[in-house]
């Protein structure tokens, strides 16, 4: 399966990563690459006790919105 997750820097360097479409499914990392693979860690972890408990991931769309004064 292919999830998307977002990374982000902190202000204390750590990345963080989070899956959308597992709600609360977050893991950071020193590093991006760290970072990945925990979030990895974190999704199988966090389907395998939503399969135990019967429930889905959320469904994700994509959806676009003009941005007035969007840098280019």
């Amino acid at each position: 399966m292919k999830f998307l997750v977002s990374l982000e820097k902190d202000e204390e360097g750590w990345w963080i990563a989070e899956c959308p479409s597992l709600p609360g499914c977050v893991s950071q990392g020193h590093n991006k690459a760290e970072a990945i693979s925990n979030i990895r860690e974190a999704i199988e972890a966090s389907l395998e006790s939503r399969r135990l408990h019967g429930i889905r991931a959320a469904a994700l769309d994509v959806v676009e919105v003009e941005v007035p004064n969007a840098p280019r």
